[in-house]
Formats: structure tokens, sequence, C-alpha cells
């Protein structure tokens, strides 16, 4: 593993509880139309001396109260830094060994890249391109690439924000191939509270695939956007003096009221995570935090416990409020590449992974116009490329990625800290640089 000699110096600690909807940028945002915004060299919070001090200088302090938390460029710091500024729930890696991954290094750097928009870059640009604060490269179940950036680091997790999702969708599938969750019946057999909401008449599958006719906006640029009232219910971003809205994930969940019709189209709301993880507690009985460490983190060698962000009751964020370190999420993306198979055991039901790889409606999902995105689709709380090698992704916004490219034997694994939130400005660089990899451990 390789580091800058600056970064050698101790890590700080700080920041964002949860910068998922606070900066002020739209999900179909163009790099082209932005503003110029500071290089991540000039953003670099260990450079920068941010949260540096006992106690840190006012001009370097990030706080959650105050915002800056969940503003370029405290969030640079504050993504590598949950845990220190609010409630977590942790997932418990057990008393069992890590699962050691072998290293066998390569020097991919100057592997190059087209972008989508026609430049000529090389993947070791692609870090600094796209404010990276970690990059792992697993081949064949070998770390040929590991860095580091910014606050980022091997030992410290990381918010993984909608990656968070393909967890939920992943331990639904497990549910599922277990005989303990029916993906074809309505939602309200497991949580009945939701039966006068929007989720009244849906079925389970309908929300792990997102063809849910339900009244949510994601749009960073609306102050009114639902994303906000889920965040403020849930503790993401500070609820201001006199607020009377719901406390929790639970109270915002069942105010939600139909919009259209379920299973016409695909449509990325994060609602339908959260709903799928109330699903998903109810059919197995247990907490977020405590299932994921019994079906999976426990059995994975992980080298660290994961944590999750709660709200006021400690109920997990199931739609974005997973942190774990780059590594233990490049042994997840390993065990979901092997058809569910690590560590020495079957982890995830090969049946579970056979249907997060298969897909979902190609056609529902052109519906949502991701430009970025032409012939993908989406089942599991997974995206599927249906490029060449099947390649397929769980995303999050500001960059985070666990991209496995199965023909390519291949697993790609990406925490950063992008200053706009909507991926569109990542995946001009990030997808293409990624499949470039893929190409070059093919030859």
């Amino acid at each position: 593993m390789t580091r800058l000699s600056a970064r050698r110096a101790s890590m700080f600690a700080g920041a964002s509880l949860f910068a998922l909807a606070l900066t002020t940028f739209a999900h179909d945002v163009r790099a082209e139309d932005a503003p110029k915004l500071p290089s991540a060299a000039q953003t670099d919070p260990v450079a920068n001396s941010v949260m540096q001090g006992f106690p840190p200088p006012a001009d370097k302090t990030v706080r959650f109260n105050d915002g800056s938390s969940g503003k370029f460029s405290g969030t640079r710091w504050a993504f590598s830094h949950i845990r220190e500024l609010g409630p977590t729930a942790n997932v418990w890696r057990g008393e069992g060994p890590v699962a050691q991954l072998p290293r066998a290094e390569r020097d991919l750097d100057k592997v190059p890249v087209t972008t989508l928009d026609g430049k000529q870059i090389t993947f070791g640009d692609m870090p600094a391109l796209t404010y990276a604060d970690g990059l792992l490269v697993l081949h064949k179940g070998k770390i040929i690439y590991e860095k580091y950036f910014g606050a980022g680091d091997a030992y410290r997790p990381h918010i993984a924000f909608s990656v968070t999702k393909s967890f939920v969708g992943t331990l639904a599938a497990t549910l599922a191939a277990q005989g303990k969750l029916d993906p074809e019946t309505l939602v309200v057999k497991y949580v009945p509270e939701l039966k006068d909401s929007a989720y009244g008449d849906a079925t389970v599958r309908q929300v792990m695939d997102m063809t849910i006719g339900v009244k949510y906006s994601e749009n960073y640029t609306d102050p009114k956007a639902e994303m906000f009232d889920y965040a403020r219910a849930g503790g993401m971003v500070p609820q201001p003096p006199g607020y009377t809205g719901p406390k929790t994930f639970f109270e915002f969940l069942v105010t939600l009221q139909k919009e259209g019709e379920h299973d016409a189209a695909f449509a990325y709301k994060t609602s339908n995570a959260e709903v799928l993880a109330w699903i998903v507690k109810r059919a197995s009985g247990q907490s977020m935090a405590d299932l994921l460490s019994q079906q999976i983190w426990q059995k994975l060698g992980a080298e660290n416990d994961a944590y999750f962000m709660v709200d006021s009751i400690g109920t997990e964020s199931g739609g974005g409020g997973l942190n774990t370190t780059l590594r233990d999420l490049a042994r997840f993306g390993e065990m979901i590449r092997n058809k569910g198979r690590f560590n020495g055991q079957q982890i995830v039901p090969a049946e579970a992974v056979a249907d997060i790889e298969k897909g979902g409606d190609n056609e529902k999902f052109a519906k949502a116009g991701y430009k970025t995105l032409p012939g993908w689709s989406y089942r599991d709380m997974w995206w599927q490329t249906r490029n060449e090698n099947g390649a397929f992704e769980a995303r999050g916004i500001y960059g985070q990625a666990i991209y496995i490219d199965p023909k390519a034997e291949t697993v790609i694994v990406r925490y950063a800290s992008h200053p706009y939130a909507a991926n569109a400005a990542n995946d001009p660089v990030t997808l293409p640089a990624f499949a470039a990899v893929a190409k070059e451990l093919m030859k």
C-alpha cells in the first residue's frame, strides 16, 4: 500500500453526521455546467490541518449542528469520521480470524482511459479528478492496487451512503432464498403500519427493485423535497428550532403517499430502501446491525467492525447509513463476485446472488432517464451495467462504489468525497476507468 509522505501524519477526527442531502447540487447536474471548484489537493483535510489541535481553531472545526459537516469541503473530512458526531449501531466482526487478502500489486496508474466526454486520462488521474478518499482493486481475490487520499485510511470506516442499499438488498435476497421472506407478497404482510401509505398495495419485489409509485423527491435543489424530511426525521441533518415533524424513520415512512402506479417504471427513491430495511428487520426479527453481523460480517472474516448511523430511537439507516473500511468493502464485493462464497464458506446463498446478477427490467429502468447509464437495469438494490462482461455495481452519492466484473474476475471499491452528490459528476470518469482496468486485467 502506498501513501504520500504528508499523509503519514496522524489522522484527525470530527465532521458531518450525514451529508446525505446537504450540498445544493441536483441529481442531473453536469460537471461542465458547474462553477469552478477547488481541486482535491486544495481541499485535502490533512494538508489543510482540518480538525487538528485540542481544540482545533474555529476556522478548522467541522461540526454537525451548524451544518459545516455537510458542506464541501468539510465533507472531505466528515465522511471518514461519522462516528464522532452522532449515535451509531455497531456491526460486530466476531471473534474469528481476519480473512487475509493476498497481495500481488501492479502499477495500474498508467492504464489509459477515455472519459465519457472524450478526454484522454489515465487510471492514476481518476482519484484526484473525482476526490477519492480510497481506491482498491482486487483481481482473482488478490489486492493489486490500494491507495488512500485526504482523510481516508485503511483502518478508518468511511460512509458508504447508498452502497448501503445494496447490503440491504442482499440481505433481503438472502432471506428470500432461506424461505424467510416472500418477495411476491404485499409489504403490509410484514409491516401493517404502512397500510395507509403509498406502500399499502405494493409488493416486496416492487420495493426491492424500486418500481414504487410514491411521492418522494430526491431533488437536492428543492428545500421542500421529501428527502429533507427523511433526513430530518432520521437525525441526519440538524432539526431546526421548534421542529414538530417526524422524529424517527418509522414515523416518516408512514406519512408517504402514492404518486403514480407501482411497477410502471424504475424510480430511485431512498424511501424504498428504508421500507425494505423495515421489512427485513420484521422478517428476520433482528436489527439491521445484528442481522448484517450474523449473516455476513462475522462469516466474511472482516478486518474491522462496521457501523450504521441511527435515528433517535436507535433505528439504523438502511438507505445510506453504513460505514465500513475499504478492505472490508472489498471482501464483501469479492464474496458477491464468487456467488456468495468467501472465507471457506457459502455466506450468501448462490440463489440470492444469481437473482441479483440477472438484473431487472431494462425498459422500466430507461424511463428514469439516466444519461450516463444507457441500457442498465436495477434489481435487489444493485445496478446492472448490462455490458459485455456483465458488470454490476453498488453506488452511493459523492462517489462511493463497489464495481464487480465477473468476466474480468475483478472487484473495484472506492470511497470518495466529491463536491457533487449526484454520480452524474463521477460517472464520466469512473465508469470508463473501471472498465479500462477490467479490460487491462483480462489481457
